[in-house]
């Protein structure tokens, strides 16, 4: 007689772990017919991204609280979603020139797991936990990136996280599970992209829908910060000769100033984008206008503002 072998495992109820109707005969197709068929569903992403948009304001308000406060931003991510949580995190310092401490990037499994899946490290609740006690504080936003709404390194780092004080956000592909699980955060964002054209492959739609979130997100807190003027980026590191380029273009964008008038000014500026654009837009010379950015935490709009009122 044969007895039935137990394996440790859970059925996770997802949409994305869902057969997609409309790509069951994708192994038949030609390759460009495959093609046809994911771009079909990616194109079903941004809209379902539109829908969470207010749920994405209140956690880019609560992060902009956080690093006003001196605190941080903590995203939280297994797999695919801790891997572009990575992605987001780092590209934010050379883009802005942020603060390297201010995003900060939690992968399960640690940085081994960036390239190679390590196995059982989304199930490890306690290590999401133990990370959270070890870095967050009460000023800081713990974001976590879950498709499914349930990884358990995830949800463990949530509950910590708002055991300490912190302000905290969800991000997840299955609105079900969350509404029936009731995950406690501040803010959730539960995006319905539906079944993937793979079931189960979660790299896909609903990757893709964590990554405009995140860039969203982000560079959303970028603006409010101003770390952008206009939609300009002055506050990069122009650490190569195309981006030196490109700050001179900013600047004569932002200005209406000529090119030799605009190195002029970075040069005196001391190749400070912001400086130099505080002094093309109201001719103060670069030490005022450095005081007047220090004033104002470096937002651009606000020092002019400052310049602008009359002195008794």
């Amino acid at each position: 007689m044969r007895t039935r072998a137990h394996l440790s495992c859970i059925r996770v109820d997802s949409p994305t772990e869902s057969r997609n109707p409309n790509t069951l005969d994708i192994d038949r197709v030609s390759s460009l017919e495959v093609l046809r068929l994911i771009n079909d569903e990616d194109r079903l992403v941004p809209d379902a991204v539109a829908e969470v948009l207010p749920q994405l304001a209140d956690a880019v308000d609560l992060a902009v609280q956080a690093l006003r406060a001196g605190g941080r931003v903590h995203y939280v991510g297994a797999g695919t979603s801790g891997r572009l949580a990575v992605l987001d995190a780092a590209e934010l310092i050379p883009t802005y020139n942020m603060p390297s401490g201010w995003f900060v990037a939690h992968q399960a499994g640690g940085a081994s797991a960036f390239v190679h899946a390590v196995e059982g490290a989304e199930d490890d609740v306690d290590e999401g936990a133990a990370q959270m006690r070890r870095q967050v504080g009460e000023n800081d936003f713990v974001l976590g990136l879950t498709a499914s709404g349930r990884t358990p390194f995830v949800l463990g780092a949530l509950s910590a996280a708002r055991s300490l004080g912190a302000a905290t956000g969800l991000v997840s592909a299955n609105p079900a599970n969350i509404a029936a699980t009731g995950v406690a955060a501040d803010v959730v964002i539960a995006v319905d992209t539906g079944p993937e054209a793979i079931a189960g492959s979660t790299r896909m739609k609903a990757g893709t829908a964590q990554k405009l979130i995140l860039t969203a997100f982000s560079t959303a807190v970028m603006v409010r910060l101003g770390r952008t003027y206009s939609n300009l980026m002055i506050s990069m590191v122009a650490s190569n000769a195309k981006l030196r380029g490109r700050t001179l273009t900013i600047l004569q964008e932002a200005s209406g100033a000529d090119e030799l008038t605009c190195e002029t000014a970075l040069v005196q500026a001391a190749g400070d984008v912001k400086t130099a654009l505080v002094t093309l837009l109201t001719g103060v010379d670069t030490d005022v206008a450095r005081m007047a950015l220090s004033q104002t935490d470096g937002h651009v709009r606000e020092a002019l503002t400052t310049l602008a009122q009359p002195t008794n």
